[in-house]
């Protein structure tokens, strides 16, 4: 016969957490917060953690862990990794809240400074602002201008060697001494030391001049840039200028996608999907060897009969075949700026909804915002590069010897 029970299970456990502590509602909090994200990320992969299930479709790779602030304190947060695709909780934690406080701030500093239109105005009441003090403004914008300067300026020696950067340049529209002008924002990009990609700095200039590049990728080298082997851009001479000037020993990419564009001006209409269809044979090639032999080729096919796009093909060839000289399996992380333009959509998306900014520092609060959201995403998602390609990447063919060597190690021993 079983025995009644003697204890009843929901008064003792009401009585326990009536006189409990914070610690222990912290702690209960805690563990079920981490049991529910564990059963969601098993929903995610297709099968409970450790059982084989012929419907799993990725495997748990351990845990990003994050602080959480609740009403019984701060408490640490386990958000299961995934080896395939990613999984983030975004019913509990918000990804982009930084980058969508930067745009209530920046809307609302355009609203309060007037120059809203009734675009505008609709757009901030759809935010749920009705009414915005200038105090409020700068309160809700202090710390995250504090947080962005941070980003901005932060150490990059720790994270490098950066093997390969990119840069790239966007147009805003801003509004300086009672008219509207054009301001650029310069943004790099890199591959750190582990294989991911970050953000390495951003600056608003007034235009696109060598000067400010120069200006730019100075800071950038103060801050710790080092180790660049190659820099991917577009044709921009002050460009180009300020990497050779900031980066000795870093080779030039020049995009190809940028420079089909180039090369489509010089070509006569009719003639540009033969001569884009040779040009994109060249990319196609399984090694250097080959993209050069069918480069030669191109030329051969546009001698005589294309003048202007022979001499653009042939006083391009060493920049649009830059990336020859690293192993074949990043040329297409490396050859072009395209890896780059869902980063410039994302900024589009956010900095199209404000229209012309009322200051630069608008500008720089929400651009820099989305940069810093857009660097932790990579931080925690997969290597953009892996270990073994990017340690290949860092040896320097020596012609004389037919050997190897770390350019790495020789500077060091030089020292």
């Amino acid at each position: 016969m079983t025995a009644l029970h003697i204890v009843d299970p929901a008064g003792l456990l009401g009585e326990a957490l009536t006189d409990a502590s914070p610690d222990l509602m912290r702690s209960l909090l805690q563990t079920t917060i981490n049991a529910l994200l564990s059963a969601d990320a098993d929903a995610v992969a297709g099968a409970e953690w450790g059982k084989p299930s012929p419907d799993r479709i990725a495997q748990r790779n351990g845990y990003r862990h994050r602080d959480l602030d609740t009403r019984v304190g701060t408490i640490d947060v386990a958000i299961p990794k995934l080896r395939q695709g990613t999984y983030f909780p975004d019913w509990l934690m918000e990804r982009r809240k930084r980058a969508e406080t930067a745009l209530i701030t920046v809307i609302a500093d355009c609203y309060l400074a007037g120059v809203s239109t009734r675009r505008m105005d609709k757009l901030v009441k759809q935010l749920g602002i009705h009414s915005l003090s200038k105090s409020q403004v700068s309160r809700m914008a202090a710390e995250l201008d504090e947080h962005v300067d941070q980003f901005r300026h932060r150490p990059l020696g720790d994270a490098g060697p950066f093997t390969f950067v990119a840069a790239d340049a966007l147009t805003m529209k801003v509004r300086e001494g009672g008219r509207v002008i054009n301001a650029v924002v310069l943004v790099a990009t890199g591959v750190n030391a582990d294989g991911r990609r970050e953000v390495l700095g951003l600056r608003v200039a007034t235009s696109e001049t060598g000067a400010a590049w120069n200006s730019f990728f100075a800071d950038l080298v103060a801050r710790g840039l080092s180790g660049v082997r190659l820099v991917t851009s577009d044709a921009h001479q002050g460009l180009v200028e300020a990497i050779t000037a900031n980066l000795p020993g870093a080779v030039w990419q020049r995009c190809r996608t940028h420079y089909a564009a180039n090369l489509m001006s010089v070509t006569p209409k009719s003639m540009w999907p033969a001569v884009k269809a040779m040009l994109h044979s060249v990319y196609d090639q399984p090694d250097a060897k080959a993209v050069n032999a069918q480069f030669d080729r191109l030329l051969d096919y546009v001698d005589g009969k294309l003048p202007d796009a022979h001499d653009h093909l042939d006083a391009a060839r060493a920049d649009i075949l830059a990336f020859t000289g690293f192993p074949e399996g990043l040329w297409q992380q490396i050859w072009s700026n395209n890896p780059n333009e869902r980063l410039n959509r994302e900024i589009r998306r956010r900095t199209d909804s404000v229209g012309i900014f009322p200051n630069r520092d608008a500008i720089i609060r929400l651009v820099g915002a989305v940069l810093a959201e857009q660097t932790d995403e990579w931080a925690e998602g997969r290597r953009y590069l892996g270990l073994d390609i990017l340690a290949k990447s860092r040896l320097t063919l020596v012609t004389d010897t037919g050997s190897e060597v770390n350019t790495d190690t020789v500077l060091e021993l030089s020292a």
